[in-house]
C-alpha cells in the first residue's frame, strides 16, 4: 500500500471516531440537563398535579369541550304584592292617635259636663188646653230638681187606656236635646185631635201618663173635664220656646 492511501485511511478513521465521539457527547448533555422528553411532559398532565389554570396551555386547546346549547331564558316573575309592614306601622300610628284624641277627651272630662237624664222625680209636667191652633195641649215640663238634665227627645205619652203611643212631628226636630237647670222649663205641643172632624175612634179622657228614660214615671193631670182624642194625636218634641212647641 502506498503511502499516501495509508495516510486517507488513517484520517477517515480518525474522523469517523471523532463523530461518535460528539454523539455521545450530546447524548450525554442532554442526560444531565434534566430536559423533560415528551413523554415526562404528557405523564405530568395526566397526573393532574399541574398548577397551570385550565386552557393556560397550547396542549389544553384541543381539550376544551364543545359549548353546551344557551339555556332559555326563564319567564319573568310576577311582581309581589306590597307588604304590609308600612300598612301595618301606619294602623299603630292610627290607633296611637285615637287612643290619645280618646284620652284627651276623658281627662278634659266633656263627658263628664254631659247633663243626666231628667226623671219623674225631678221634673214636674203640667198640660193646659192652648189657646190655638184648635184642639191642641200644651205641655210643661220644669226641673224642680238641683241638678241639670236633659228631657227625652219627646214625651211618649199615653192617653187614658191607649196601649200605644202617639207618632211625633219629625219636622219639630231640634238640633240638640233640650236640657234644662234648676227652674228652667221645656215644652212640647200635642194635637188631640182633627178639626175637621176626619178622626177616628175618638174618646174623651182624664188621665194622662208621661214615661222617663229611667224607667219612672209622671202622671199628669189634665184640665177640668178631660179632653178628648181620636186618631189624629200626635205630639211635638220637646222644645225650648212655646211658640216653637205650638207651630205643628
Amino acid at each position: 500500500m502506498s503511502a499516501r492511501r495509508l495516510t486517507r485511511t488513517r484520517l477517515f478513521a480518525a474522523t469517523t471516531v471523532a463523530l461518535a465521539a460528539l454523539s455521545l457527547t450530546a447524548c450525554e448533555g442532554d442526560a444531565l440537563t434534566g430536559s423533560p422528553s415528551p413523554e415526562s411532559s404528557s405523564s405530568a398532565s395526566a397526573d393532574g398535579n399541574d398548577s397551570r389554570p385550565a386552557g393556560g396551555a397550547k396542549g389544553d386547546a384541543h381539550q376544551t369541550g364543545d359549548t353546551g346549547a344557551t339555556g332559555d331564558t326563564g319567564d319573568t316573575g310576577k311582581t309581589g304584592s306590597t307588604g304590609s309592614g308600612s300598612n301595618g306601622s301606619a294602623g299603630k300610628q292610627g290607633n296611637a292617635s285615637g287612643s290619645d284624641s280618646g284620652s284627651g277627651k276623658g281627662s278634659g272630662g266633656s263627658d263628664a259636663a254631659l247633663p243626666g237624664k231628667c226623671s219623674a222625680s225631678d221634673v214636674r209636667i203640667t198640660a193646659a188646653k192652648a189657646p190655638r191652633p184648635i184642639n191642641h195641649l200644651l205641655l210643661t215640663a220644669t226641673n224642680t230638681g238641683s241638678k241639670t238634665c236633659a228631657l227625652p227627645q219627646y214625651p211618649a205619652a199615653r192617653f187614658g187606656e191607649a196601649q200605644a203611643v202617639p207618632p211625633v212631628a219629625e219636622s219639630s226636630k231640634p238640633q240638640s236635646l233640650t236640657t234644662l237647670a234648676p227652674g228652667e222649663s221645656g215644652y212640647a205641643g200635642v194635637r188631640l185631635s182633627s178639626g175637621d172632624g176626619s178622626g177616628e175612634n175618638g174618646y174623651t179622657t182624664t188621665a194622662l201618663t208621661v214615661p222617663f228614660e229611667d224607667g219612672s214615671i209622671a202622671r199628669v193631670t189634665l184640665p177640668s173635664g178631660g179632653v178628648y182624642v181620636d186618631t189624629a194625636l200626635m205630639v211635638t218634641y220637646w222644645q225650648t220656646d212655646v211658640s216653637n212647641a205650638l207651630e205643628y
